[in-house]
């Protein structure tokens, strides 16, 4: 059983910015920050299924891909990289890609990353804060600048570029053609409220996301049956035995923590393996002298995207961060 209060950790990128707050109010004197990693915080704990980092863009980060279980399997790496991202911050002129305007056979697509019109076949959006965008492996896509993106996904680092705005770094194009679904990305689902405190964003094969609201001044206690991530976005509140605010994160494993939510109430993303929303994630801690009434259960969600499709192998081995 464990409940853990999540460590951060800074990674300088180039495209990164140099102020964090709110999120992250540490001083990093080794240049502009592009990611914060969440890890736990035991003592030599056991590695998470899922991972929860925090993006911040100064720059368009590169078009790439990642791959589904079975091709990463294919080339000796343990899963494949299926993602989500929760828009916390945006400039107004802020877009994402997925997917391309078009499908490419793979002589195609191939012959875009070598001439560069990869670029131009991308399909950009704008984005808003409060934005739940899901990135299944074998999608084509890229993250603008001026953004701060939480992102949940499986623990993975496999990534291959297929354009990097002249950065001079190494594409990786036989691994992202075999990987790559290439064409339109999938329709998006839409956020479904599940309780009065709970709104389902993501719901796929690997992990759920969810966004929770706490009132001012009440008492909650989380249950993390499976893995849990949980994320503040806004507020305070006690949990266990230490306080939580804007970008701290809890570990949840096979336990429970009792939140605390503060004058200006709690609002944190929670992410959890399984593929269907948790009947009880929620249950409000009873008040003297007051009726205890269990909160509704959420109705069986179908996931918002399919999965994407399988890729055929190669023997090509990397595992290279974004």
């Amino acid at each position: 059983m464990t409940v853990e209060h999540a460590r951060a950790s800074a990674l300088p990128k180039p495209w990164g910015i140099f102020d964090l707050r709110p999120w992250n109010s540490a001083r990093h004197d080794c240049g502009a920050i592009g990611e914060i990693w969440y890890e736990r915080s035991g003592r030599g704990p056991a590695k998470s299924s899922l991972l929860l980092k925090i993006l911040f863009t100064n720059q368009p980060l590169s078009i790439q891909v990642h791959p589904d279980d079975a091709f990463a399997h294919s080339i000796g790496l343990p899963c494949g990289k299926t993602e989500a991202w929760y828009v916390l911050r945006a400039a107004p002129e802020a877009k994402v890609a997925l997917g391309l305007n078009r499908r490419l056979t793979p002589q195609q697509l191939r012959a875009a990353v070598d001439d560069g019109s990869i670029s131009n076949l991308v399909v950009w959006q704008a984005v808003s804060c409060g934005d739940a965008i899901f990135v299944p492996a074998g999608t084509i896509h890229a993250i603008g600048a001026g953004l701060v993106i939480a992102e949940i996904q499986q623990r993975s680092d496999a990534t291959f570029r297929l354009f990097d705005h002249g950065r001079q770094r190494a594409l990786h194009v036989e691994n992202a053609v075999a990987a790559a679904d290439a064409g339109p990305a999938h329709v998006q689902g839409h956020p479904s409220r599940l309780t009065d405190e709970r709104t389902l964003l993501i719901s796929s094969p690997y992990f759920v996301v969810e966004r929770i609201e706490l009132p001012p001044n009440s008492t909650w206690r989380l249950d993390g049956e499976r893995e849990t991530w949980f994320l503040v976005l806004s507020g305070d509140a006690r949990a266990k035995s230490f306080d939580i605010s804007t970008g701290d994160a809890l570990f949840v494993q096979s336990d429970s923590v009792a939140l605390h939510a503060g004058s200006t109430g709690l609002v944190g993303l929670v992410a959890y393996t399984g593929e269907d929303p948790v009947p009880i994630l929620l249950r409000r801690a009873r008040q003297p002298g007051a009726t205890h009434r269990r909160p509704p259960q959420p109705t069986r969600a179908p996931p918002l995207v399919p999965r994407a499709k399988t890729t055929t192998s190669t023997n090509e081995r990397l595992e290279l961060s974004q």
